[in-house]
């Protein structure tokens, strides 16, 4: 086990949901957040929530924007005196709604943010690392990488991405003081669907109330199975019972579990 006390953490998509969470946790923990999220109103609500304010800081970033995701760790490292780690937990799904009907809009702003966001702040924060003790950089992908989703073929795609990227650098990092984590999220209940949306365009649509009865996990409760995976180590993180279950059944019977999950999508849209 890795003892987090005392670190500096990044933690992206800080203003709500699972990154909320994950930093009222750390901070719990005595981890130093610097707390990022492109929402400034909702990053402000999480600040007030941290009832030790010498333990965040927060800045309103767009991950999207390389320039400025470049320079960010260097502004955390001067604000804290140090940098430890991050949990790139930003993104956001697309419109649900099929590849044929997705604008190029929408497909480069999930792959802006959910891939390019999460590699330009890897680089830019493993820059800042301090070398001389164990270090972290968790990123969140998500069940939709390694099981297809139907209506979210781009956001799987990203979250792909992001899967086979931590994984590569998980094995570049090895021998290092670095450790590296991919994360895989269910079903969680959070409103990333909301803030995903483009001023609700058009194109977008949402599975019906059939898929609000889908068990999903609360985002405390997915925060507290991440921050223990990254304490422990590990490199590859499942969150809910979903997540564990198709991991397993894709990988037994992947041509079935596809089959299945498009029978499930058909049924939730109608």
């Amino acid at each position: 086990m890795y003892d987090l006390k005392d670190k500096v953490m990044i933690v992206t998509g800080a203003g709500s949901g699972m990154g909320r969470e994950l930093t009222l946790q750390l901070a719990r923990k005595g981890v130093k957040v610097a707390a990022c999220d492109i929402n400034e109103e909702t990053l402000a609500e999480t600040k007030t929530l941290v009832s030790d304010p010498a333990l965040i800081k927060t800045y309103v970033l767009d991950v999207s924007d390389s320039a400025k995701v470049t320079e960010f760790p260097k502004k955390v490292k001067s604000d804290f005196g140090n940098l430890h780690g991050i949990i790139n937990n930003a993104g956001i799904i697309q419109p649900f709604v099929k590849f044929m009907d997705l604008s190029e809009k929408s497909i480069d702003r999930v792959m802006n943010i959910n891939f390019y966001g999460v590699i330009n702040l890897t680089r830019a924060v493993a820059l800042e690392l301090d070398a001389t003790t164990d270090t972290f950089i968790a990123n969140v992908s998500s069940m939709g990488g390694f099981l297809p989703v139907p209506g979210q073929g781009i956001y799987g795609a990203s979250k792909a991405a992001v899967k086979l990227f931590t994984e590569a650098l998980y094995a570049e990092m090895k021998g290092t003081s670095v450790h590296v984590s991919v994360i895989f999220p269910g079903a969680i209940a959070t409103n990333i669907s909301a803030n995903s949306m483009e001023d609700k365009p058009k194109e977008s649509s949402a599975p019906s109330d059939s898929a609000a009865k889908h068990k999903t996990t609360p985002a405390d409760v997915a925060a507290g199975i991440i921050i223990k995976g990254i304490e422990k180590g590990k490199l590859k993180i499942f969150v809910g019972g979903d997540s564990k279950m198709m991991d397993k059944l894709y990988r037994l019977m992947p041509v079935k579990s596809i089959d299945m999950m498009a029978n499930l999508i058909n049924k939730m849209t109608k």
